[in-house]
């Protein structure tokens, strides 16, 4: 065959290569548009959801009506504006900013470890937050400001406090070994987490105590708009750092000596990274409690199916993580209603078959 043949022939098999890999970018945006899609549908079903179930044609139709966008008779019961506006609304809304910040989280924790059982309570933040705010409900804290109770300031300042003790012991000589983190953040959860039960155990008042319990299985229910424009504010500013290092995280999952050498300052953005994601992290934490799996499962999956690029990875993490918890706060006070499972439990039955799953196939990987 002449080789101008096979130049051309090889020259077809790069441009077909090309298009299929076009191809598969196109389709990955197009999953991102449904996923979006998707997030309206739940939050709509969400806010329909309840005690007293609202059609969701009666949502759009009130929500519409609010927003200008609709006129003519109102044909709904006064008291769905109510239960919409007050209570599901900005429950539905909470609900989906931390599911987003844990799953987001997720991804980029797995991404600097280079572990897909990583995720964002590793370093600190869950036993930093339920030991602030296990302290304020023992200690009765009436303090507050800026829309900030003394129970969500309590942990959220714990949190940060904890991530930033973590970070402060695992650095050696300049540096933030991977290893010397996790192992730093085991031991410091160990000891905030004995902390926590000692304190609750502590306590003479069984409401105290349980209201302990409660907040560290994890609950939406004293979501409002207040706590909402609390959390907003780190959450999106957290996110906003982190989608910005997306290309910067995908150069990262080489080894740091190969990351170096192509012009990532390694010790610096892993600072950054860790110090937006523990702000956006404690924020939602302090208004959540204590909810497992979401961080850790729906990164992954996401990585499962579409490829470990965190300019896609980052977003779709983000949409379907406040799908997950959506959907999982509509379980939780809806499936035993009128009595609300708390949140972490809901979590906690998808979540740990599926860790299971991951530890199974990690085992057969190393071995």
């Amino acid at each position: 065959m002449p080789s101008s043949h096979k130049t051309q022939r090889g020259g077809d098999r790069h441009l077909q290569g090309d298009g299929h890999l076009n191809l598969f970018r196109r389709r990955r945006w197009l999953f991102l548009a449904l996923a979006c899609g998707l997030l309206l549908l739940m939050a709509t079903l969400g806010v329909a959801w309840g005690a007293v179930p609202i059609p969701p044609g009666a949502v759009l139709r009130i929500l519409g009506y609010h927003l200008g966008t609709m006129t003519g008779p109102t044909d709904w019961p006064p008291a769905w504006e109510t239960i919409l506006f007050q209570i599901r609304l900005p429950r539905v809304v909470l609900a989906g900013l931390v599911g987003m910040t844990l799953a987001v989280a997720g991804a980029v924790y797995q991404a600097l470890f280079r572990n897909p059982l990583a995720e964002p309570y590793l370093i600190g933040v869950s036993s930093g937050a339920s030991f602030g705010a296990t302290l304020a409900i023992v200690l009765v804290w009436r303090f507050g400001g800026g829309g900030w109770n003394g129970v969500s300031l309590s942990a959220f300042i714990g949190a940060l406090a904890a991530t930033a003790a973590i970070y402060s012991l695992a650095r050696v000589g300049g540096r933030t070994p991977v290893t010397t983190l996790i192992l730093a953040g085991v031991a410091v959860n160990a000891l905030l987490s004995a902390a926590t039960i000692f304190l609750m155990f502590s306590v003479q008042d069984a409401f105290r105590a349980m209201h302990v319990l409660g907040w560290l299985m994890g609950s939406l229910a004293l979501a409002d708009w207040e706590k909402t424009r609390v959390v907003l504010p780190y959450v999106v500013g957290g996110l906003a750092v982190i989608g910005g290092y997306a290309h910067t995280l995908n150069v990262l999952q080489l080894d740091e000596e190969q990351a170096q050498s192509l012009g990532v300052a390694v010790e610096r953005t892993k600072g950054i990274l860790v110090l937006a994601v523990s702000l956006a992290t404690a924020a939602a934490v302090s208004v959540s409690g204590t909810v497992g799996f979401v961080g850790l499962i729906v990164p992954h999956i996401v990585r499962l199916a579409w490829g470990p690029d965190h300019r896609f990875l980052l977003p779709m993490s983000g949409a379907l993580g406040a799908v997950a918890l959506i959907l999982a706060d509509g379980v939780a006070r809806t499936a035993f209603s009128p009595r609300e499972l708390p949140l972490g439990v809901v979590t906690a039955v998808v979540g740990a078959p599926f860790f299971l799953y991951l530890l199974r196939r990690q085992k057969r990987e190393v071995f």
